[in-house]
């Protein structure tokens, strides 16, 4: 097989929720922990840290790996969606897995998974867990795919866990209150493991005081002692002002960042207190991570790959692509577009089916020029019930087929003084990068 044909069989062949929707989600631990005695447990041959919650997961894991690498480890990082490619899924040190690993793992193993029916996320996390045991890292930052109870990822004991934030997401499978969206992501909580919480609400704080006490384990709600001061946005990126190493800088330029930043440094609090770094909380031995982690926030992109997140892509006419998808990720993307400068908005813009389009919709700026499209997904929404909604709202644009049509004409419109935004769905985004950059 070649790498293409594998992936294809990958995609194609195994139920894939990000495809297919609830179709492709499989509930339950079964197939995951038989592929884990199969290839004798991998991820307990080195460390790991958990992170989930609904909002930020990727930035936080990209960023945390970056520290561990400037740190001096050997890290990998299993995250989803790709954008791209499949390969952007599993990396050591920002490097993807190699397509000759991949078409390997594929060949030699599935007679053995086939017979389980597994999902694509099922044997994409055995391959990235067996990889990572291969290639011999130290340390592997993996970010679970849907909920956490029964997340393929949650077999892992994780040195520390992390949950970014809780909104209204993927509510057919996680519960219809945060409440209920909490506590399956709480399952990620493990005894005696220290879990971070970013941010927390009124309803999911005893949520997860509650599944921490029966854990008989730490609790950090991130947001009671900040390391994050203010956060100041300018065209370098965020200046972040932290509470003991000064000033800053976050290559992530979405003030949704703030946030995740406090997160992180949090998370990375813990990890000093086990000794995997130096303890930076202390005045006395700042100096010993400063540098280290000034550098990964600084060049998060560039020593992991990820993309998508405020990411410029031209400066004339200003264009930016951002993967947020929810209400909860448009609260921040929506200000942010506020503080643009510009003489005209254009927005290419389009959703998938699991999502809560009107919820988004209805935080769009009003004075911007629409371009409604659809993702080359079966999840997409149909760009003319976009447009409808939109409508509702008093948003005005056109219907575009593609994603590469639409910000044709967006391009054409534009002005070298007007600003071109594209989003609404990691999809769309995927789309744009793919086939308009």
């Amino acid at each position: 097989m070649t790498y293409k044909e594998t992936t294809d069989y990958l995609f194609n062949q195994m139920p894939m929720f990000e495809r297919q929707g609830a179709s492709g989600y499989k509930e339950g631990l079964e197939n995951t922990l038989a592929l884990d005695t199969h290839f004798g447990h991998p991820h307990r041959s080195y460390h790991t840290i958990h992170i989930g919650g609904t909002n930020g997961k990727g930035s936080c894991s990209h960023t945390i790996s970056a520290i561990l690498q400037c740190c001096g480890y050997k890290v990998g990082l299993y995250t989803s969606p790709h954008i791209l490619d499949f390969r952007e899924r599993i990396r050591i040190n920002g490097q993807p897995i190699s397509e000759e690993y991949v078409v390997e793992f594929v060949e030699h193993e599935r007679t053995f998974f086939e017979k389980m029916s597994p999902s694509f996320f099922e044997v994409t996390t055995a391959m990235a867990l067996k990889y990572f045991k291969d290639m011999q890292v130290d340390i592997a930052v993996i970010e679970v795919g849907l909920g956490g109870n029964l997340d393929c990822t949650n077999i892992i004991s994780p040195l520390v866990s992390v949950i970014t934030n809780i909104s209204y997401d993927h509510t057919q499978f996680l519960g219809d209150t945060l409440e209920k969206i909490a506590a399956e992501k709480a399952g990620i909580i493990k005894r005696g493991v220290p879990v971070v919480i970013g941010e927390a609400t009124e309803e999911t704080r005893h949520v997860f005081e509650k599944k921490a006490r029966e854990c008989n384990t730490r609790i950090v709600f991130a947001e009671d002692n900040p390391f994050i001061l203010e956060a100041e946005t300018t065209e370098e990126g965020l200046i972040y002002t932290t509470r003991n190493m000064g000033k800053m800088v976050g290559d992530l330029k979405g003030i949704y960042q703030e946030k995740n930043a406090n997160t992180i440094l949090a998370a990375m609090n813990e990890l000093a207190k086990l000794g995997y770094v130096a303890e930076f909380a202390d005045n006395e031995s700042a100096a010993k991570n400063t540098k280290e982690i000034k550098q990964a926030f600084k060049c998060v992109a560039e020593l992991t790959g990820l993309m998508g997140r405020w990411q410029k892509i031209k400066d004339v006419p200003l264009v930016v692509c951002d993967t947020g998808h929810n209400p909860a990720g448009w609260k921040y993307i929506s200000k942010q577009l506020a503080t643009v400068k510009c003489k005209q908005m254009h927005i290419v813009f389009g959703m998938v089916d699991d999502k809560d389009c009107e919820g988004v919709i209805e935080q769009l700026p009003l004075d911007a020029i629409y371009y409604f499209t659809k993702p080359d997904n079966k999840r997409g929404v149909d760009e003319d019930i976009i447009e409808e909604l939109a409508k509702q709202k008093g948003l005005n644009g056109q219907c575009y087929k593609s994603v590469k049509e639409a910000y044709k004409a967006a391009s054409h419109n534009a002005s070298h003084d007007d600003f071109i935004f594209v989003g609404g769905s990691t999809y769309i985004v995927a789309d744009f990068l793919k086939e308009c950059v």
